[in-house]
């Protein structure tokens, strides 16, 4: 009887307490809470929002849909939507596939698996289509790539560039083989489009896969990717079953495709307008140089001034004197030079392009294999010109060096680089090199990959480029790795810099055999600024009143600029056959 007594007790207290602590719990309307289907984290609704729908707790991404990209992404009001409402057809009469499509639309709210039409991004006006992954997950059925055809088409006619942000499970099996050739003719839209001179954008989301993957999605100028987006032809678990194997962590997300040479850049959602716009403004069809003096770098040299002028004085000086060494190079044995080209504290490409140029975005990928961390290169302003700057970059530290190969370029480099240039000559973009490599990498992965027929194809192809094409060899340039970026309308070196056909410790040990005798190889080899000046071999050389390093990196990059808006103004005043005209007869003379 007591025991009951206590329970009952208990009951009492406890359902009063239960009632008391509910009572003074927050009241939480429905909807504002939901669960992260990334970590499983209760978040806050607005909280996601605010972050461009990216979880504040993990950082996963949550897919967007059409209209929230778009207005994510458009300047307000501008959006102007074509093809809006297009006839449904069944082309299969497959079973049941009115209905899915009439259901997709009852609960999107859209016409079809993409939004397209065009609109202005930071004030610059361009074609846009975007994937909304809640209509039949996106995939390309006739009307998507019909509506994805009629953009392109519209901007290849309106000069145009187009953008595509690409979300899909791949073709749309309920059309069969009708939904296979939609691939085909996205591509051959796209294709008229390249050839127009116009550009395109694409930007992969997760996931874009199967034949959206094989098609118009990866077929852009430039690629960008949301991160750790699912990116693949065959979906990870169809691999998995065929090869019964378990596919390594991060396969087939934006971080491996760009490890592997087929994404430019990894762009975050906040980031995305930004980018966009400075992309598009730097392929502006009425960019030009600005002749009125004013360069867009001009402030790297205040403070500079008398430095400057003297070092002009000095190069002006070794320009009438026809390259005769100046008082800094006399006494300076070819040795003494070689060792000043190598040292730890000078410049290296990265330098010079953030001194010298403007809005630089990096672009990464061969497209075949792998991004090699010895090459750099992408879009920059000159002046308000757009160019395309490359260099053969070598590390500032060990862990560095290492990353960069010690600036020793693999096949993947030079392929890097050449579908750069390959892109500059599509929108007549002028390119500029930075040459500075001990040599192509000689390993036996670079051999297996192609090292000579890079080399080749970059020299092949380098000679009928219809743009001006301007090299400077800032430290070492050795051999055939630095003369597949050297196949130039001019080509100038730093006064501490070399070019040789092999090192000088190469050249002793083949010749002599004895590496020992470097110093000597170096003096018969010619292969000083001066050297080659002198025999006509190069056309000018920038000075260093004292050896390149951090401290007079301004006062170099300076001297460069001037120099190279001089350059810019001779080459785009003559025609594209004379450019590529121009630069054979160069070799031809040689």
């Amino acid at each position: 009887m007591l025991k009951n007594m206590f329970k009952k007790t208990y009951t009492i207290i406890d359902t009063k307490y239960k009632s008391q602590k509910k009572e003074e719990e927050p009241s939480i309307p429905q909807g504002l809470w939901r669960k992260c289907n990334k970590c499983g984290q209760p978040i806050y609704v607005e909280d996601v929002t605010n972050n461009f729908y990216v979880c504040p707790k993990c950082g996963g991404y949550f897919r967007v849909h059409a209209w929230r990209r778009i207005e994510m992404l458009m300047d307000e009001g501008s959006f102007e939507e074509w093809d809006a409402d297009m006839e449904f057809s069944n082309p299969l009469d497959f079973p049941g596939y009115e209905k899915k499509v009439q259901a997709a639309k009852e609960r999107t709210k859209l016409n079809e698996a993409i939004v397209t039409g065009k609109g202005r991004i930071s004030g610059q006006e361009t074609a846009f289509g975007v994937c909304d992954a809640r209509f039949l997950m996106s995939s390309m059925g006739h009307i998507v790539g019909e509506k994805i055809a009629r953009m392109v088409e519209r901007a290849t006619a309106g000069k145009l560039p187009v953008i595509i942000y690409a979300c899909s499970g791949g073709a749309r099996m309920q059309e069969g083989l009708v939904s296979l050739m939609q691939m085909a003719k996205t591509s051959a839209a796209l294709k008229k489009h390249h050839d127009a001179g116009q550009l395109f954008i694409s930007v992969l989301t997760d996931p874009t896969t199967g034949g959206v993957t094989a098609s118009f999605a990866m077929l852009g100028d430039i690629i960008l990717a949301e991160p750790n987006a699912l990116i693949g032809f065959a979906g990870p678990r169809v691999i998995e079953q065929t090869i019964r194997q378990k596919l390594p962590e991060g396969f087939q997300r934006s971080e491996f495709l760009l490890a592997h040479g087929f994404v430019d850049k990894i762009v975050e959602r906040k980031d995305q307008k930004e980018v966009l716009a400075q992309l598009l403004r730097l392929h502006r069809q009425d960019a030009g140089m600005d002749m009125s003096g004013e360069s867009v770098t001009e402030p790297l040299m205040e403070g500079n001034a008398f430095s400057l002028e003297g070092q002009e004085k000095k190069g002006r000086r070794r320009e009438k004197n026809g390259g005769k060494p100046s008082a800094a190079t006399e006494g300076k044995t070819a040795w003494d030079t070689v060792q000043l080209s190598r040292a730890a504290g000078r410049p290296v490409a990265t330098d010079y392009i953030e001194m010298i140029f403007d809005d630089f975005v990096e672009l990464h990928g061969d497209r075949y294999f792998s991004d090699d961390g010895a090459i750099v290169g992408g879009i920059a302003a000159f002046c308000g010109r757009p160019v395309t700057v490359i260099g053969q970059q070598k590390g500032k530290n060990t862990k560095d060096n290492i990353r960069r190969n010690f600036g020793m370029p693999s096949p993947d480099g030079y392929r890097k680089a050449l579908r750069l240039m390959k892109q500059a000559e599509t929108f007549r973009r002028p390119i500029v090199c930075f040459v500075d490599t001990p040599g192509a990498f000689c390993g036996l992965e670079a051999e297996e990959r192609g090292q000579g027929e890079a080399i080749a194809r970059n020299l092949f192809e380098m000679a009928s480029l219809t743009v001006p094409v301007l090299s400077v060899v800032i430290g070492e340039g050795g051999s055939g790795g630095a003369l597949a970026m050297a196949v130039a309308n001019e080509v100038w070196m730093l006064e501490n810099a070399i070019y040789s056909i092999l090192s000088p410790e190469g050249f002793a040990s083949i010749l002599w055999k004895d590496s020992k005798k470097a110093p000597n190889a170096a003096e018969v080899m010619k292969i000083t600024a001066t050297d080659l000046y002198e025999k006509g071999l190069i056309e000018q050389v920038i000075p260093e009143e004292e050896p390149a390093s951090e401290d007079n990196l301004q006062v170099l990059a300076g001297i460069m600029q001037k120099k190279m808006k001089e350059f810019l103004i001779k080459y785009e005043a003559m025609a594209p056959d004379e450019i590529a005209g121009q630069r054979y007869q160069r070799f031809r003379n040689i």
